[in-house]
Order: structure tokens, then sequence, then C-alpha cells
């Protein structure tokens, strides 16, 4: 094939969010968050993450992050123990101004111009890539449109006041649904594909 027409990999984003649009609570609250997931819903997930083979991560969030799956896969029978493998084994990339080495295992530091970087990353072999965030990592992908899906977990619960991720377009940005999904705990998947023309 030839290599200015190879097609680039998808760069997705998972997210739990309230049904008005938070991420998070105003300083960085999860409690409000729906856990009782049901088979449906994990195994959504899990299938979501069989095609990616990177991770990325803004500074903020990635100790929380990666401590939290170092936790569970420690733990054979805990409910979560097979995304937590993939987590694990799954190399990550941290996106940090402040950082030159990586202090977590299986990850890398990338500290360049944020789409330069991720356009490289696009453009090389290899599976899907899925962001994780934090809500200023997110915001600033979505804001440069380097984001291909967008995987909307929607919550059943107002928050009032939180942190969002939409809250730095300068413009409409247009998105093709392709598919909507609810599951027993009260949670609604909206997922939705770029329109780039």
């Amino acid at each position: 094939m030839d290599d200015n027409k190879k097609e680039m990999r998808k760069l997705k984003i998972q997210v739990q969010m309230s049904m008005d649009g938070c991420i998070a609570g105003p300083n960085n609250e999860m409690d409000w968050l729906v856990w009782n997931w049901d088979e449906k819903l994990k195994e959504y997930v899990n299938k979501l993450h069989l095609p990616v083979d990177t991770i990325l991560l803004g500074r903020k969030m990635t100790s929380d992050f990666i401590s939290y799956w170092f936790d569970v896969i420690n733990k054979p029978d805990d409910p979560e123990y097979s995304i937590a493998k993939k987590m694990v084994e799954t190399p990550k990339i941290v996106f940090t101004k402040t950082l030159n080495k990586s202090e977590w295992p299986n990850t890398e530091i990338a500290t360049g111009d944020l789409k330069e970087e991720i356009t490289n990353l696009k453009s090389q072999e290899g599976g899907d890539i899925i962001v994780y965030g934090g809500a200023s990592f997110d915001s600033s992908l979505i804001k440069e449109n380097l984001i291909d899906e967008y995987y909307l977990f929607i919550n059943p619960v107002a928050i009032g006041n939180g942190k969002t991720i939409f809250g730095d377009l300068k413009e409409i940005r247009k998105l093709s649904l392709v598919e909507s999904m609810t599951f027993d705990p009260g949670i609604v998947l909206l997922h939705y594909e770029v329109k780039r023309n």
C-alpha cells in the first residue's frame, strides 16, 4: 500500500460524564460516578480496548490512574481485574511540561508540541490510541481537533458545577452518531465520530 494513503491510527476518548457535561467536580470529585456496572457495560468497555495499544494521559491524573490499576491487578478476584490487566500492560504516554523522565513503568514522556506529537503518533504503525485525560488535557486535544471518536458514558446524575472538556472550543464541532446504548445502572453510551472534510 502507498504510504501516503495508509490509514491513520484512530485517537479515541472514553469519559464518564454527568448529564450536565462534567467529567469531575470543581475539586476533581468523582464521588458522583455510578460504579455498579452490569456485565453488559463491563463487556462493552473491554471490547472497546481490544484494538488499543497506546494510552495517553495528562500529567495531573497519571499518578492516580496508574496506582489505581496497579492496585487492582494485585487482586485477581476483583471484578475489574481483566480491564486492569489491559491498563497496566498497555504502553502509556504522559504529556507533560514539568517532567523529563517517566516515574512509572511501561510509560513514556512526551514534552513537545501537542499537535505535532499526536499527529506523529497517529501516523505510526499500530493499533488504536485512547486518551483518559484529565480534563485540561482532554480539552486541549478536543480544541486541536485531534480526537477521532468520542465514547461518552453519561451517568444519571447532574452535579451543577464541575470540570468540562468542551469549554475551549472556538467553533462548532460536528459529530456523527455511530451508536447509542443503555445499561442497567442507568448509564447511556453515546459513541460519535468526528466529521472530517
